[in-house]
C-alpha cells in the first residue's frame, strides 16, 4: 500500500510518496513559482533497480491543478506509482482547523465546507491547503483523502491555557483563542521520544522544542499537549527567523500611530521583517552564529534574546509539568545547532538538566541523547518527519486504527 503526502502552498506543492511496509520514500518533489511565467518542477525517486533518479523541470505551471497534474503524471512515468489502485490515501497537510478537528479526518464535503469555515483563522494557509484537497479529489477519485490539522495536536490543551483574557463575545462569537501549531510534529517527535525512553508515551512528560524559520515549544503531559508557545496565529510565542513572537500587544497601536502604518503593513512587519531577522539582518541561525563568533554584536544579542526566550518557555512549562522525563530538540535549528542547545540548558542542574557537553558537540546524527548519564531530565536531539507522520496518520484513518 502507497500513500501521498501532500503540502498545498499559495505558490507551491510539496510531495512525498511513501510505502506503508516500513515506509521508505518512493518518490519526493516540489512544485514552486505556481502561476508565474516559469514554474519549477524538482523531483527525485527510487528507480526499479534501487538507484536513485531525478529530475527538474521548468515551464508555466498556472494552477494548483496542473500543478498536481504533473506531480501525477511524474509519479506514473517513474514507475513508483504504475496503478490509482496502489494509492490507499492521500494525506493533506492543512495548517487550521480550528476547534472542530482534534485528529486526522477522512475528507468528505462537510469537512471541506469546515475547512474553507476556517480561512478566517489562516487566511493564508487554509486556501492554499484546500485547494490542494479540492485538485486531489479530483484527480485521484476513489481514492480516501485525509486531511491532518497542524492544530488537532494542541486540541487537548484545558481552557486556563487556551483562552485569552479577553471579554468572552470574542471568543464565543469569533473564537479568539490560543490554538497552537507544528502539532504534526510535536507529536511526531513526542512518540519517538517515548520510544527512545522505552516507555508508553501516555506515561510521559515531555517539553518539545520544535526550532526553524518558525518555532514553538510544547508542554505534553501524559502524552497529550497541555500548553504550546504559539497562538490563535502563529506570530505568539518564540523569538522566529521573521516572526517577533511575544511582545506587548500595545506596541501594534504605538507602531501605527507614530509611523502611520495599515493593517496590512503591520501585519508584514511583525510577519515577515521582525525576530532574528529584525535584530541582526539575518534569519539564517547558521549565518547568525558565525557573526556572532566573527564579534558582530547584533548577531551575538540576536541569539542571546532568542535563547532567552526559549528558556523562559522551558522553565514556564516545567512548572506547568511538574515532573519532566525529557527536553526534546527538534527542527533545522534544534536538531542542528549545538551552540542554541547548549545555550538553552545552561546553568539549569537545579532542575535536573545536565547537558554533555561533548555528546552535544558531536557530528552524530539521528536520534540521540545529549544529557550526561546522571540526569534526571533526558535531553533528546530527534529529527523530525512531519511527512511520514501525515502518511502514517492518513492511512491509520482510513483503516479506522491509531498510530503508535
Amino acid at each position: 500500500m502507497k500513500v501521498l503526502v501532500l503540502n498545498s502552498g499559495s505558490s507551491s506543492i510539496k510531495y512525498q510518496l511513501f510505502r506503508s511496509e516500513d515506509w521508505p520514500v518512493l518518490a519526493a518533489g516540489t512544485i514552486s513559482r505556481i502561476g508565474e511565467a516559469e514554474s519549477e518542477l524538482k523531483g527525485s525517486w527510487i528507480g526499479v533497480q534501487g538507484e536513485q533518479q531525478s529530475c527538474r523541470e521548468t515551464s508555466a505551471i498556472p494552477d494548483h491543478g496542473e500543478g498536481l497534474a504533473r506531480i501525477a503524471a511524474r509519479l506514473r512515468d517513474s514507475g513508483v506509482l504504475a496503478d490509482l489502485s496502489e494509492l490507499g490515501a492521500v494525506g493533506h497537510r492543512v495548517v487550521h482547523g480550528g476547534e472542530a478537528f482534534h485528529r486526522p479526518t477522512l475528507v468528505d464535503d462537510r469537512v471541506v465546507a469546515a475547512i474553507r469555515g476556517m480561512i478566517p483563522l489562516a487566511p493564508l494557509h487554509n486556501p492554499a491547503n484546500l485547494a490542494g484537497i479540492e485538485v486531489a479529489r479530483r484527480l485521484f477519485p476513489g481514492v480516501p483523502q485525509v486531511a491532518v490539522f497542524d492544530t488537532a495536536f494542541h486540541q487537548t490543551m484545558p481552557p486556563r491555557a487556551y483562552r485569552y483574557a479577553i471579554p468572552e463575545n470574542l471568543y464565543r462569537e469569533h473564537r479568539v483563542r490560543r490554538y497552537g501549531f507544528h502539532g504534526t510534529s510535536h507529536h511526531y517527535v513526542a512518540k519517538r521520544a517515548a520510544a527512545f525512553l522505552g516507555r508508553p508515551l501516555t506515561e510521559c512528560n515531555l517539553i518539545t522544542l520544535h526550532l526553524g524559520n518558525g518555532a514553538s515549544a510544547t508542554a505534553i503531559r501524559a502524552g497529550a499537549s497541555v500548553d504550546t508557545s504559539m497562538g490563535l496565529t502563529p506570530l505568539e510565542g518564540l523569538v522566529m527567523g521573521t516572526r517577533c513572537g511575544d511582545i506587548d500587544p500595545a506596541i501594534h497601536f504605538f507602531i501605527a500611530n507614530n509611523l502611520g502604518l495599515d493593517n496590512a503593513a503591520l501585519d508584514d512587519l511583525l510577519n515577515r521583517r521582525s525576530g532574528l531577522l529584525g535584530l541582526c539582518g539575518v534569519n539564517d541561525m547558521r549565518e547568525i552564529q558565525q557573526r556572532a563568533a566573527a564579534g558582530d554584536e547584533r548577531a551575538r544579542l540576536a541569539v542571546e534574546v532568542f535563547c532567552h526566550r526559549l528558556r523562559k518557555y522551558l522553565g514556564a512549562y516545567y512548572a506547568e509539568l511538574g515532573r519532566v522525563d525529557a527536553v526534546v530538540f527538534t527542527g533545522g535549528i534544534g536538531e542542528n545547532d549545538p551552540l542554541t542547545r547548549a545555550r538553552t540548558c545552561s546553568d539549569l542542574e537545579a532542575f535536573g538538566i545536565y547537558l554533555d557537553e561533548q555528546a552535544n558537540a558531536s557530528a552524530e546524527r539521528g536520534e540521540r541523547a545529549i544529557s550526561s548519564a546522571e540526569s534526571p531530565v533526558k535531553l533528546l536531539v530527534i529529527p523530525t518527519n512531519e511527512e511520514l507522520e501525515i502518511a502514517q496518520e492518513a492511512l491509520a484513518a482510513v483503516s479506522g486504527t491509531t498510530v503508535d
